[in-house]
């Protein structure tokens, strides 16, 4: 049965033959005029409160909008995240198939289309994505793709807000998911050495370019002697990615930006080596696989070899090599904006978050010298 509200608002109704409709499981409709004066229905609305806020939004925008452009917000409003979510991707240009894309894209199919595709885009609102959120938590997503997660969301969202398909702006208030950084597991010296010499001669070389120069493992993967552009600067720009297992562009950085690191002599020396044993492709690569590129797969079954080989202490794996870089520079007094820079982070911040701990007696050594700075003066 309706229930009329006030003149020109419309009705909301349960469609069912239940005996007591407020207590069925069944959703509520909502019937109005639009803007143009067509009779319209809608239906999918849970609680007799979230068809009232429809009927309620439905008649403050035909009060304060164009009829022409009221209709087309209803119309986008109606919409499914999932009709959304296909137009705004290929919207995206900026987007790149590499690391952006991938990191939003596996968010929108493994998790934003199955919890909420066939929702209405204005049905939802920020106890929705509360809900959504929850829903990550339980199913043990971890913290970290979250956030990604919430993001990639929340920019969806706030793109369909922006154009008129919500009253409200959906995520109004909602707190993004807290990622809390473990703490980086870094390798010994010893252990660096050890598994130099245990490693095979094209893992060796990668976790000499990660250790000694901080390089990311695709880009270790892709190691080049063009890169070399003097006896101590090596130029990074370009990794093997782990999914096309081509050349593809840094991580944080557009195509063909690029970063220099320092070259120690020690790394230098192993890829002279390594060339002068085994040369290199034609456009300067050394390490190959039979696609023509050293993958992930082809490392990832040299790591398991060496650890089986010569055990790590508990918690370092193939990255620690990377970690070790950032120890070896930040414990020899190397400023954290030199080391940031090197190891291609996107902000300072990043590096300080992640190697912090690395600098744990900066504050006594700062009050140490400012005190004595202070009574030379006196």
């Amino acid at each position: 049965m309706a229930r009329q509200l006030a003149r020109g608002m419309g009705t909301f109704f349960k469609e069912c033959d239940c005996v007591k409709s407020t207590r069925c499981p069944h959703t509520y409709s909502v019937r109005f005029r639009n803007a143009l004066g067509k009779q319209r229905k809608e239906t999918g609305y849970r609680t007799q409160d979230d068809a009232i806020d429809r009927l309620t939004q439905i008649y403050a925008e035909k009060r304060t909008t164009a009829p022409s452009v009221a209709e087309a917000r209803r119309e986008l409003g109606q919409q499914t995240v999932k009709e959304y979510v296909k137009g705004w991707r290929l919207r995206q240009r900026r987007m790149t198939e590499y690391s952006t894309g991938q990191h939003v894209d596996s968010s929108i199919n493994a998790h934003i289309i199955p919890l909420l595709g066939s929702r209405k885009l204005n049905s939802i609102t920020p106890m929705v994505i509360e809900r959504f959120l929850d829903n990550l938590e339980a199913g043990g997503v971890g913290r970290g793709n979250q956030v990604n997660i919430f993001r990639a969301l929340k920019s969806i969202l706030r793109d369909a807000y922006d154009k008129g398909a919500m009253a409200e702006d959906p995520v109004k208030g909602v707190q993004e998911p807290e990622y809390v950084r473990e703490r980086v597991a870094i390798p010994s010296l010893a252990y660096v050495a050890k598994a130099l010499r245990a490693a095979d001669e094209d893992l060796a070389l990668e976790i000499a370019m990660m250790a000694g120069c901080g390089l990311r493992n695709g880009e270790a993967r892709a190691v080049n002697v063009n890169n070399v552009v003097a006896d101590d600067v090596y130029r990074v720009h370009e990794q093997i990615h782990s999914n096309t297992h081509k050349p593809a562009k840094l991580k944080h950085r557009k195509v063909g930006e690029f970063r220099e690191v320092p070259l120690p002599r020690s790394v230098r020396e192993a890829m002279e080596r390594y060339e002068e044993k085994h040369g290199t492709t034609d456009d300067g690569y050394l390490l190959r696989g039979p696609s023509g590129y050293y993958t992930e797969g082809m490392e990832r079954r040299r790591v398991r070899r060496l650890f089986e080989n010569a055990p790590p202490a508990d918690g370092v794996g193939m990255y620690g090599f990377r970690h070790y870089f950032a120890s070896n520079a930040l414990g020899n007094s190397i400023p954290i904006t030199d080391v940031a820079e090197w190891m291609g982070h996107k902000s300072i911040e990043e590096t300080f978050r992640t190697y912090r701990h690395l600098m744990p007696g900066s504050i006594t050594k700062a009050a140490r010298v400012l005190d004595a700075g202070l009574w030379d003066a006196a």
